[in-house]
């Protein structure tokens, strides 16, 4: 078994002016400092001159408060929220296509119907599915439909906001 498989995942969330440059300075305290990025999203916020930044990390409590430190330090960094304690919203997306010839469609649909997945796309011989849902939802979906050859699949990562009750840890 190694580190990573123990070392449990981590989300921060960094709201960032947006600017060009911003994504290569954070890419760029990663990489200099060799730390993983196991997942990034990012995409405007509710201002058009902000963007937030999800990141997932696998590293140990002292690392991540290293990292944490050091984007509260980045020039366009703003705000930066660690997930780490209190109450929050994760959600995932992932499309995937299947193959889907006559026989299995029924039971692919049947399978969209039971975890609430969208059919996007269809074609005589392949379904596009939208899945949203937390990462263990996500997972067991692509496990089954594994069973009918996925011919494709994207995941946007985890985004994730606070509860509405709760204050946001890290400000």
């Amino acid at each position: 078994m190694t580190d990573q498989t123990i070392i449990p995942r981590h989300t921060i969330s960094v709201l960032v002016e947006n600017k060009f440059g911003v994504l290569a300075r954070v890419a760029g305290m990663f990489s200099g400092r060799g730390y993983n990025i196991h997942s990034l999203n990012v995409a405007p916020s509710h201002d058009p001159g902000l963007s937030r930044m999800t990141i997932t990390v696998r590293e140990r409590e002292d690392k991540l408060d290293q990292i944490i430190k050091q984007l509260h330090k980045l020039v366009d960094s703003l705000e930066v929220v660690d997930f780490r304690e209190g109450d929050h919203v994760f959600r995932e997306l992932v499309l995937i296509r299947i193959k889907a010839d006559k026989e299995t469609r029924p039971a692919i649909i049947e399978m969209c119907d039971i975890f609430r997945a969208k059919i996007v796309d269809v074609s005589p011989d392949k379904i596009t599915v939208e899945v949203t849902g937390n990462e263990s939802k996500i997972n067991k979906f692509i496990a089954l439909m594994e069973d009918y050859e996925i011919l494709d699949l994207t995941r946007t990562g985890k985004i994730v906001l606070p509860r509405a009750s709760q204050e946001r840890v890290g400000e």
